[in-house]
C-alpha cells in the first residue's frame, strides 16, 4: 500500500525573496514532495497556507498518512481551528514530521506542550549531522555523519520535552550544537522534528536530507486504522464493570453522562 504523505508549505519565502525562489522555483514543498515521489513506497501532494483551510480540511487529513510542515514567517496566520485539527488527527494516528522553523510551528508547540525556543545563527556556515541511533530507520542508508556545507545555526538548549530517541546531533562551524532529529509519540502518532532546511541555502536538494525524508515518511506511518474519537473519555457504569462490584458511596454523575473538562 502507497504511503500517502501532504507537504504543507507556508510558500510566503518563495514569493517574497529572489534567492529562494531561484533555489526553489516551485516552491520548498514542491521540492520536498518531489524527493518524497522519488520512493515508490510514498504518494507526495502539497498544500500551502494561502489556500482555504490551507489545504488541510477534514477530508484532506483523513486522506494523509503523513503530514510534513516547514514554516517560518507565518507561523501566526495558521487558523487555530485548522491546528485542532492537526493535532486530532496526529491523536488518531496520523504521523507528523516537523522541518527546521516548524519548531515554531502552532501544531508542534501545540504537540509538545513546551516553549519549543532555541539559539539560532543566520552565517551559512557548515553543519556536521551524526548518527546517534545507527540502526533507526530514519537513518536507513545514511553515513555515520554527513555535512552541510551552509545552513542556519540551532544552538541548545532546545526547549522541547524529552524525545523517544535521538536520531541526528548537529554540529555548527561556529562551535553550536543541537539535537536534530528528534522522535516522539502523541496519542497514536509518530512524530519525527529533523532541524536543517533554512530556505536561503539548497538544503532540500541533497541527497542525504532527502534520504533523511522518505525515511522518516516510512517511519511515521502508522498502518492501523484511526482512532475515531482521539480524546473520548467514556463513563463505565457500575453494571458494566468486568468484575461484579456494589456501589458504595455518593456520586455527582450519572450513569452514561460526560465527564467534566
Amino acid at each position: 500500500m502507497t504511503i500517502r504523505v501532504t507537504v504543507f508549505g507556508e510558500n510566503v519565502h518563495e514569493q517574497k525573496n529572489r534567492v529562494v525562489a531561484s533555489i526553489y522555483p516551485q516552491g520548498m514543498h514542491q521540492t520536498i514532495a518531489d524527493a518524497l515521489n522519488a520512493d515508490p513506497a510514498l504518494s507526495a501532494e502539497t498544500v500551502t497556507l494561502q489556500q482555504p483551510e490551507h489545504g488541510l480540511t477534514a477530508d484532506k487529513l483523513a486522506e494523509t498518512d503523513v503530514l510534513f510542515w516547514w514554516g517560518h514567517a507565518a507561523h501566526g496566520d495558521v487558523e487555530d481551528a485548522v491546528v485542532e485539527r492537526i493535532v486530532n488527527a496526529v491523536w488518531s494516528g496520523m504521523g507528523m514530521v516537523f522541518l527546521h522553523s516548524a519548531h515554531f510551528s502552532k501544531p508542534f508547540k501545540r504537540l509538545m506542550g513546551t516553549p519549543c525556543n532555541l539559539t539560532w545563527r543566520e552565517a551559512g556556515e557548515r553543519e556536521r549531522l551524526w548518527l546517534t541511533s545507527v540502526n533507526h530507520p530514519i537513518a536507513a542508508e545514511l553515513p555515520n555523519h554527513f555535512e552541510l556545507e551552509n545552513e542556519e545555526m540551532y544552538g541548545e538548549p532546545f526547549g522541547v520535552p524529552e524525545p523517544l530517541e535521538t536520531v541526528f546531533v548537529s554540529w555548527f562551524a561556529g562551535g553550536e550544537v543541537f539535537r536534530s532529529g528528534l522522535t516522539y509519540k502523541r496519542g497514536a502518532g509518530n512524530v519525527f522534528y529533523f532541524r536543517p532546511g533554512h530556505e536561503t541555502y539548497p538544503t532540500y536538494h541533497d541527497a542525504n536530507v532527502q534520504t533523511v525524508l522518505k525515511n522518516a515518511a516510512r517511519w511515521a506511518y502508522n498502518p492501523a486504522p484511526r482512532i475515531a474519537d482521539p480524546s473520548a473519555a467514556p463513563n463505565v457504569p457500575v453494571k458494566d464493570a468486568l468484575e461484579p462490584i456494589e456501589e458504595r458511596g455518593p456520586r455527582l454523575h450519572q450513569d452514561g453522562e460526560e465527564g467534566y473538562r
